[in-house]
């Protein structure tokens, strides 16, 4: 008897929810059937996959194993029957966006993609990059747009354009000085950062290298509003932001940009997806479409020399 894909999705189930009574329900199943499927999966291959613990199924070290193995087979198996019972321009894409992208550069993109294709259901997923490379690994999303370093051998990554971050602060005063700063002079200010994971934050102490020991960090803020709105308040802090994301702000004059001498904060965006992934015809042609629209739009906004 060979394993069939119908007790794979069972199992699958079965790992995450711990409960048979929950997983019949969820798939039109009786818990019989359910538990038939799962004695049978064990017997073909030889051991058992569960333990009950607190009156719940949880996965044993061969269960573990066994789940890692076969979920991104499932998942292509199951892409794979979308792509040909659906026709090509209709779907549902779960894309997972990393927070300034999310804030200042996807939302026209996504507006326009589902003008084109009315009938493709976009879903966003927004988080730090940590989380979004986090959501790709697990399969939670089908693609992610991230900005920062992705350390990953189960992702692939395209780069799809480039971003300046710059330091900004609410005192007019220290940003007046034309020619700029070293960085090391400013370190003594008070700074808020991007929380951990994010990457923006990433970039800049990547950049500071052994000169972030000495940066007196202020205060973590998890969002850029949050932190231009502590920077208006303040009046002292400084920050290190996305060029984009405080355009409005400096043209205002409610933020000032302060000059760094000989030295670029500079990263690049990118479209990141698993190297399992089936990329069905709607996901190619999406992934196509955000790529030349990003180029447009970060062309646009880099200030000219």
């Amino acid at each position: 008897m060979k394993i069939t894909l119908r007790q794979m999705e069972i199992f699958l189930e079965v790992a995450q929810m711990g409960h048979l009574t929950k997983v019949a329900e969820k798939m039109g199943l009786s818990q019989s059937a359910v538990s038939m499927s799962i004695k049978e999966l064990e017997n073909i291959i030889g051991y058992k996959l569960f333990d009950r613990i607190n009156k719940k199924l949880a996965l044993n070290e061969k269960g573990r194993a066994f789940a890692e193995a076969i979920a991104p087979l499932v998942g292509k198996l199951n892409d794979i029957e979308e792509e040909f019972k659906n026709d090509e321009n209709n779907g549902q894409l779960l894309v997972g966006v990393s927070t300034t992208i999310a804030d200042y550069l996807i939302p026209p993109i996504i507006c326009d993609y589902m003008k084109t294709f009315p009938r493709v259901k976009v879903s966003l997923k927004i988080g730090n990059t940590r989380e979004i490379v986090d959501m790709i690994e697990n399969g939670s999303v089908d693609l992610g747009f991230v900005e920062g370093n992705v350390d990953s051998t189960a992702i692939k990554q395209e780069v799809v354009g480039l971003d300046e971050l710059i330091v900004v602060t609410g005192d007019k005063k220290l940003a007046s000085q034309k020619e700029g700063y070293y960085i090391d002079k400013l370190l003594d200010k008070r700074w808020i950062l991007r929380e951990e994971g994010s990457g923006t934050r990433e970039v800049f102490l990547t950049h500071l290298g052994d000169l972030a020991a000495q940066l007196n960090f202020f205060l973590e803020l998890r969002h850029p509003e949050s932190i231009k709105n502590m920077l208006v308040q303040s009046g002292t802090c400084l920050t290190c932001l996305p060029r984009i994301s405080v355009m409005k702000e400096l043209e205002r004059g409610d933020l000032f940009e302060v000059k760094i001498k000989k030295l670029k904060f500079e990263r690049q965006f990118l479209l990141i997806y698993h190297k399992d992934k089936f990329k069905t015809s709607v996901l190619n042609k999406f992934m196509y479409f955000t790529r030349m629209q990003l180029g447009k739009i970060l062309g646009q906004q880099r200030p000219s020399e």
